[in-house]
């Protein structure tokens, strides 16, 4: 009896690694990988001490304030779809409710290469049909390409064309080159350097090709970015009272701006 009962022992001592091996293969079934959606968004705003587009004021050097909402697909890592409102507050000629624009893009990257592809509509409402031009808005086309050398520097260029600038008949290439350098502390220093390029405009229409550069330091906090920036174009203010309808709206200009930007990610 005692050899039977030493056997059966040894034969469950024997058998218990492999019960152990197969209850072991009883576990818990991986989590779910975590889906993620390919739609994103940003929304952000500007407070500005004047709105300067390209050189030129758009708020009679002026406070001025911005706001944006875009929509953004994620098509894969490499192409991103968006379309977007921006609104300005201005002070024109025509004395319009405001500047809106809506556009429209694809932004491809290819490694350090970043660029940026789209259509803007500028839409001015409630203009003044007493001032010409009677119908300001226009549509632009760009493209808009950045490079980054290191993590500390960042060079870019960009296009934008119109066949219709501001309603002369004019039309209107600007071309800039861009350039950043990060520093330590969340400070930066950035510039550009543009011409823009005008056709004949109708008769009664002043246009004059003209270069623009700016160049400033900034210091960003999270989602929020304080810069102060030097503006300024080879146009005189006879020109600029012709074109823009402001005669100092051209000159130098010093313009501090605090921004935020925000996208779904910084708020999940």
């Amino acid at each position: 009896m005692k050899k039977i009962t030493t056997a059966v022992l040894a034969t469950f001592a024997l058998a218990a690694p492999a019960v152990a091996a197969d209850l072991g293969g009883l576990k818990k079934a991986p989590p779910a990988p975590v889906v993620v959606s390919p739609w994103d968004f940003a929304v952000g705003g500007k407070l500005m001490s004047d709105y300067n587009f390209r050189g030129i004021s758009q708020s009679d050097r002026g406070a001025a304030v911005t706001a944006y909402g875009e929509i953004r697909y994620n098509l894969s890592d490499s192409y991103q779809l968006y379309a977007g409102a921006q609104g300005w507050s201005v002070k024109l000629p025509t004395d319009p409710t405001m500047e809106l624009d809506l556009y429209a893009g694809v932004r491809p990257t290819f490694g350090a290469l970043a660029l940026d592809i789209g259509v803007m509509q500028y839409v001015y409402p409630n203009e003044l049909r007493t001032v010409a031009p009677y119908q300001t808005d226009f549509t632009e086309v760009y493209g808009k390409g950045t490079y980054t050398i290191n993590d500390m520097f960042t060079v870019g260029a960009n296009l934008f064309y119109t066949p219709d600038w501001l309603g002369t008949g004019a039309s209107g290439t600007y071309a800039s080159a861009t350039a950043k350098a990060t520093l330590p502390g969340n400070f930066s220093v950035s510039g550009e350097l543009g011409r823009y390029m005008f056709g004949t405009p109708n008769a009664g229409f002043t246009t004059e090709d003209y270069t623009y550069w700016n160049a400033g330091v900034s210091y960003a906090y999270k989602f929020a970015t304080l810069d102060l920036r030097y503006h300024d174009t080879t146009l005189k203010s006879g020109t600029c009272l012709a074109m823009a309808g402001g005669a100092k709206w051209c000159g130098a200009a010093y313009i501090a701006t605090l921004s935020f930007d925000l996208t779904s990610k910084d708020i999940r």
